[in-house]
């Protein structure tokens, strides 16, 4: 493949943080930006160039250099594009299904593509991007700077500066770990030390082809009118509660509804981003700027839906603190090591097949105690029948971008937020966006955890909830 120019070069070590996701196969983030007017294949790639050069972590790489890994944009190739001809307004699920299940090339390009499916009228841009270099709000930036430039082919590009990652050295001052926690993350380092396995992009797509041979991820999303969303939004402020935490509360509510009471289902966990937090904020920036906010709540079937929205969204806000919402973040940063890679390689090593040629080193790693263990068992991740969540929410609240660029119209953000570990741990994923007026929801769920019969009764009353109540 043809090199891309590099504007500037850039290089910086992986965080700790960002290590967490590395050759995760379930760690894609997906925005979808439905685009009425004409996008050919040519005004994509342009724009694609101009924000290659607008975002330094478009330009790299993941190069392994002994046990750290380095983002580099020495050597990068190019993003890779499709296009798809569209045929329906629901070609893009089936397209971002198979799309998540290819694994990333990292040592060669940037962890993401694009995928449009394009009709004369209007298309779907699909961007498929790995968590180690996005966030969802990235990913919103993102495309409102690429229909700045399918809106305008003259448009100057204004280059961001490398936004600084989450570093221990960016990070609040009421966040720093104890001497105990340090003390203990040493301990597992030195253990660590001597049990050491590195892994590489062949046992990356071992894991990956494994892993989707056992799971199938599925979605439903549900498109808001713009008189719907107003309308959901007026009643919010009405009842005094945002809209994210009556989301979550209609899909708490339904699930205990729909299958009953269960004890994963008031472990909640709702995402907040950490960019207005940290001293050197990312500003616009591309990166992982955002942590799950873990709430326990017990819905309660004889108060109203919105009672129990007031319920949830008192507990939500009631310790915002830097301290709780940056939770373990410092210590994954302390240990900075290629442990936490290790995890996924713990879980899923299992699954790996006979005649895959990394067979045996992962199918003995998954077996083998070690440390590694220990931290799987303090999570209660050790199995990966372990049910440790229901809803799990990522609302990138209202996105006020421009709906005209040119002939172009941005008609609407859809956007599937990813994970951190295996689907079936979690009930759902809930990933909102709302823009241009209109507010974009998408349940994604494993029919190993919940099956599609169940989890469209779940995602009918909640909706039900939001919008009759």
């Amino acid at each position: 493949m043809q090199k891309i120019p590099n504007p500037q070069k850039y290089e910086r070590k992986v965080t700790g943080a960002e290590r967490f996701f590395m050759n995760s196969p379930f760690s894609t983030v997906t925005m979808v930006a439905r685009i009425k007017g004409h996008v050919t294949e040519e005004m994509l790639k342009s724009a694609v160039d101009k924000v290659q050069q607008r975002h330094a972590l478009l330009r790299v790489c993941i190069e392994s250099r002994g046990e750290d890994l380095w983002f580099t944009s020495e050597g990068v190739q190019e993003i890779p594009i499709s296009i798809i001809p569209r045929t329906s307004e629901n070609d893009w699920i089936k397209i971002h299904e198979d799309g998540c299940k290819i694994p990333y090339e990292f040592g060669k390009q940037p962890p993401i593509r694009f995928v449009l499916v394009q009709s004369p009228e209007i298309s779907e841009l699909i961007i498929l991007c790995h968590h180690i270099i996005c966030d969802g709000m990235s990913l919103a930036y993102l495309v409102r700077d690429l229909m700045v430039y399918l809106g305008d082919s003259n448009a100057t590009v204004q280059v961001l500066p490398a936004p600084e990652p989450i570093t221990k050295d960016n990070l609040p001052d009421d966040v720093a770990l104890s001497g105990l926690i340090k003390y203990f993350i040493k301990r597992i380092k030195r253990k660590w030390n001597n049990e050491i396995v590195l892994f590489d992009q062949e046992d990356y797509e071992a894991l990956n082809e494994a892993y989707w041979d056992t799971y199938a991820h599925e979605i439903f999303s549900i498109e808001l009118s713009e008189v719907e969303t107003s309308a959901l939004v007026a009643r919010c402020k009405e009842e005094n509660v945002t809209v994210n935490t009556a989301i979550i509360a209609a899909f708490s509510g339904a699930q205990d509804f729909v299958e009953g009471k269960k004890p994963h289902h008031e472990k909640t966990v709702s995402a907040v981003s950490l960019r207005d937090r940290l001293p050197q904020s990312p500003g616009e920036g591309m990166g992982y700027y955002v942590l799950g906010l873990q709430i326990k709540y017990k819905y309660n079937p004889k108060k109203s839906f919105w009672e129990n929205a007031r319920h949830y969204h008192k507990k939500i806000t009631s310790d915002l603190s830097n301290k709780k919402v940056f939770g373990d973040l410092p210590a994954f940063l302390q240990m900075d090591s290629n442990i936490y890679e290790a995890l996924s390689f713990k879980k899923l090593g299992a699954l790996v097949k006979p005649n895959s040629p990394r067979y045996q080193k992962l199918s003995d790693f998954s077996k083998r105690d070690d440390v590694v263990v220990g931290l799987l068992k303090r999570a209660k991740m050790e199995t990966l029948d372990a049910k440790l969540f229901g809803p799990a929410i990522t609302n990138l609240g209202r996105l006020d971008f421009p709906q005209t660029y040119g002939s172009l119209e941005l008609d609407r953000l859809i956007m599937q937020p990813g994970g951190a570990f295996p689907l079936v741990h979690v009930d759902m994923v809930i990933g909102v966006a709302t823009c241009s007026g209109k507010m974009s929801v998408v349940v994604e769920y494993a029919e190993q955890a919940v099956d599609t019969e169940t989890m469209k009764k779940i995602k009918d009353k909640a909706i039900g909830l939001l919008l009759d109540a």
